[in-house]
Protein backbone atom coordinates (compact mmCIF):
# COMPACT_ATOMS: atom_id res chain seq x y z
CA UNK A 1 0.00 0.00 0.00
CA UNK A 2 1.37 3.44 -0.92
CA UNK A 3 0.16 6.20 0.13
CA UNK A 4 0.77 9.64 -1.80
CA UNK A 5 1.31 13.08 -0.07
CA UNK A 6 0.97 16.64 -2.19
CA UNK A 7 2.65 19.87 -1.59
CA UNK A 8 -0.25 22.34 0.41
CA UNK A 9 1.53 25.45 0.80
CA UNK A 10 -1.12 26.51 3.91
CA UNK A 11 -0.96 23.65 5.65
CA UNK A 12 -3.37 23.53 8.26
CA UNK A 13 -5.25 26.21 7.08
CA UNK A 14 -9.15 25.68 6.30
CA UNK A 15 -10.46 25.84 2.27
CA UNK A 16 -11.45 29.69 2.51
CA UNK A 17 -8.63 30.51 3.93
CA UNK A 18 -6.21 28.98 2.01
CA UNK A 19 -8.46 29.97 -1.16
CA UNK A 20 -7.76 33.49 -0.01
CA UNK A 21 -3.96 33.33 0.86
CA UNK A 22 -3.29 31.60 -2.79
CA UNK A 23 -5.51 34.16 -4.61
CA UNK A 24 -3.42 36.89 -2.42
CA UNK A 25 -0.34 35.59 -3.03
CA UNK A 26 -0.95 35.26 -6.91
CA UNK A 27 -1.87 39.27 -6.95
CA UNK A 28 1.56 40.19 -5.32
CA UNK A 29 3.07 38.17 -8.08
CA UNK A 30 1.09 39.95 -10.82
CA UNK A 31 1.29 43.41 -8.82
CA UNK A 32 5.12 42.56 -8.94
CA UNK A 33 5.39 42.18 -13.26
CA UNK A 34 3.50 45.22 -13.36
CA UNK A 35 4.90 48.17 -11.60
CA UNK A 36 8.50 46.38 -13.36
CA UNK A 37 6.70 46.81 -16.10
CA UNK A 38 5.67 50.44 -15.41
CA UNK A 39 9.20 51.46 -14.30
CA UNK A 40 10.15 51.40 -17.94
CA UNK A 41 7.36 53.80 -18.96
CA UNK A 42 8.26 57.25 -20.02
CA UNK A 43 5.95 59.78 -17.97
CA UNK A 44 5.49 63.26 -20.00
CA UNK A 45 3.21 65.89 -18.30
CA UNK A 46 0.32 67.15 -20.68
CA UNK A 47 1.83 70.37 -22.79
CA UNK A 48 5.63 70.08 -21.51
CA UNK A 49 8.56 68.24 -23.16
CA UNK A 50 11.17 65.98 -21.93
CA UNK A 51 14.87 64.60 -23.18
CA UNK A 52 15.46 61.19 -24.39
CA UNK A 53 18.59 60.10 -25.23
CA UNK A 54 19.73 57.03 -27.13
CA UNK A 55 22.96 55.14 -27.09
CA UNK A 56 23.10 55.52 -31.02
CA UNK A 57 22.01 57.55 -33.34
CA UNK A 58 17.99 57.25 -34.39
CA UNK A 59 16.98 57.11 -38.22
CA UNK A 60 13.26 56.28 -37.98
CA UNK A 61 11.03 57.16 -35.45
CA UNK A 62 7.64 55.58 -35.37
CA UNK A 63 4.59 57.09 -32.83
CA UNK A 64 1.97 54.85 -31.99
CA UNK A 65 -0.92 57.93 -31.67
CA UNK A 66 0.57 61.41 -33.05
CA UNK A 67 -2.09 63.53 -31.26
CA UNK A 68 -0.66 62.11 -27.85
CA UNK A 69 3.20 62.50 -27.74
CA UNK A 70 5.15 64.38 -30.70
CA UNK A 71 9.07 63.78 -30.74
CA UNK A 72 11.71 65.90 -32.42
CA UNK A 73 14.62 64.67 -33.22
CA UNK A 74 17.73 67.30 -31.60
CA UNK A 75 20.70 65.78 -32.81
CA UNK A 76 21.30 62.00 -33.55
CA UNK A 77 20.91 60.57 -30.30
CA UNK A 78 18.73 63.71 -28.48
CA UNK A 79 15.09 63.51 -29.14
CA UNK A 80 12.77 65.68 -27.20
CA UNK A 81 9.44 64.63 -26.60
CA UNK A 82 6.84 66.54 -25.83
CA UNK A 83 3.35 65.93 -24.38
CA UNK A 84 0.18 67.21 -26.50
CA UNK A 85 -2.85 65.36 -24.91
CA UNK A 86 -3.57 63.35 -22.22
CA UNK A 87 -3.24 59.26 -22.37
CA UNK A 88 -0.72 56.40 -23.24
CA UNK A 89 0.75 55.51 -27.11
CA UNK A 90 4.34 54.24 -27.71
CA UNK A 91 7.28 55.02 -29.54
CA UNK A 92 9.66 52.84 -31.93
CA UNK A 93 13.18 54.20 -32.69
CA UNK A 94 14.93 52.27 -35.39
CA UNK A 95 18.56 52.80 -36.47
CA UNK A 96 19.84 53.10 -40.19
CA UNK A 97 20.06 49.44 -40.25
CA UNK A 98 16.63 48.65 -38.82
CA UNK A 99 17.32 47.83 -35.78
CA UNK A 100 15.41 48.73 -33.00
CA UNK A 101 17.11 50.94 -30.58
CA UNK A 102 14.18 51.67 -28.14
CA UNK A 103 10.60 50.83 -27.61
CA UNK A 104 8.55 52.07 -25.13
CA UNK A 105 5.66 53.23 -23.64
CA UNK A 106 4.68 56.96 -23.67
CA UNK A 107 2.48 58.33 -20.87
CA UNK A 108 1.15 61.29 -20.96
CA UNK A 109 -0.52 63.19 -17.94
CA UNK A 110 -1.59 66.69 -15.96
CA UNK A 111 0.78 68.40 -14.39
CA UNK A 112 -1.33 68.69 -11.01
CA UNK A 113 1.46 71.29 -9.34
CA UNK A 114 -0.35 74.50 -8.42
CA UNK A 115 -3.05 73.62 -11.06
CA UNK A 116 -6.81 74.77 -9.18
CA UNK A 117 -10.11 73.21 -10.91
CA UNK A 118 -12.80 75.75 -10.24
CA UNK A 119 -16.13 72.56 -11.11
CA UNK A 120 -20.07 74.51 -11.09
CA UNK A 121 -21.58 71.39 -11.89
CA UNK A 122 -20.37 70.11 -15.65
CA UNK A 123 -18.49 73.02 -16.11
CA UNK A 124 -14.76 73.19 -15.50
CA UNK A 125 -12.27 75.68 -15.68
CA UNK A 126 -8.26 75.19 -14.90
CA UNK A 127 -6.08 78.32 -13.01
CA UNK A 128 -2.17 77.84 -13.35
CA UNK A 129 -1.90 79.79 -9.48
CA UNK A 130 1.96 79.84 -9.61
CA UNK A 131 2.39 82.47 -7.67
CA UNK A 132 -0.91 84.05 -9.12
CA UNK A 133 -4.29 82.61 -11.19
CA UNK A 134 -4.16 82.58 -14.62
CA UNK A 135 -6.36 80.40 -17.07
CA UNK A 136 -4.63 77.75 -18.63
CA UNK A 137 -5.72 75.87 -21.57
CA UNK A 138 -6.57 72.12 -20.38
CA UNK A 139 -8.19 69.86 -22.29
CA UNK A 140 -11.80 68.77 -20.70
CA UNK A 141 -12.60 72.17 -19.82
CA UNK A 142 -15.89 74.60 -20.60
CA UNK A 143 -15.50 75.22 -24.25
CA UNK A 144 -16.42 78.73 -23.69
CA UNK A 145 -13.90 79.21 -21.30
CA UNK A 146 -11.07 76.92 -23.11
CA UNK A 147 -11.36 79.05 -26.35
CA UNK A 148 -11.58 82.22 -24.08
CA UNK A 149 -8.30 81.58 -22.93
CA UNK A 150 -6.54 80.08 -26.22
CA UNK A 151 -7.86 82.97 -28.18
CA UNK A 152 -6.01 85.44 -25.03
CA UNK A 153 -2.59 82.79 -25.16
CA UNK A 154 -3.22 83.25 -29.08
CA UNK A 155 -3.32 87.46 -29.58
CA UNK A 156 0.09 87.33 -26.74
CA UNK A 157 1.88 85.09 -29.18
CA UNK A 158 0.99 86.99 -32.21
CA UNK A 159 2.16 89.93 -30.14
CA UNK A 160 5.83 89.14 -29.01
CA UNK A 161 6.45 87.90 -32.58
CA UNK A 162 5.41 90.96 -34.26
CA UNK A 163 7.55 92.82 -31.28
CA UNK A 164 10.28 90.71 -32.49
CA UNK A 165 9.83 90.71 -35.80
CA UNK A 166 10.40 94.79 -35.45
CA UNK A 167 6.62 95.11 -36.81
CA UNK A 168 3.85 97.29 -35.06
CA UNK A 169 4.56 98.01 -31.45
CA UNK A 170 7.79 96.49 -32.07
CA UNK A 171 10.91 97.82 -30.51
CA UNK A 172 12.71 100.94 -32.68
CA UNK A 173 15.90 99.98 -34.73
Amino acid sequence: MSTTTSYTPFRGLSGPTATLLAGAAMMAAVTADVSRAAAADMVVKYDQSQLLRLPRPAADIIIGNPNIADVSIQGGNLLVVTGKSFGITNIIILDADRNVIQDQRIMVERDVNKIVHLQKGAIRQSWNCSPQCNPTVTVGDDPNFFNQSMGNATAKIKNVESAAGGGEGGAAQ
